[in-house]
């Protein structure tokens, strides 16, 4: 088993037992730099951060870890 496989094995596993604290954190950064651009960019920050959710949650194959 290789590095990223490895990488990508942690992260799943941080992603199972904690989806919940980094759905909220993604979407706390998303509202701080909406925030401190005074909201030009809002759409694309929330479409970014659900990417993001997406992609952490499909790590193991399963869409059931963040909301």
């Amino acid at each position: 088993m290789g590095f990223f496989d490895k990488a990508k094995d942690k992260l799943g596993d941080a992603v199972d037992s904690q989806g919940d604290k980094i759905g909220d954190g993604l979407d706390k950064a998303a509202d701080l730099i909406d925030d401190k651009t005074g909201g030009k960019f809002g759409d694309q920050l929330d479409t970014g951060a659900d990417k993001a959710k997406d992609a952490l949650d499909g790590l193991d194959g399963q869409d059931d870890d963040i909301k």
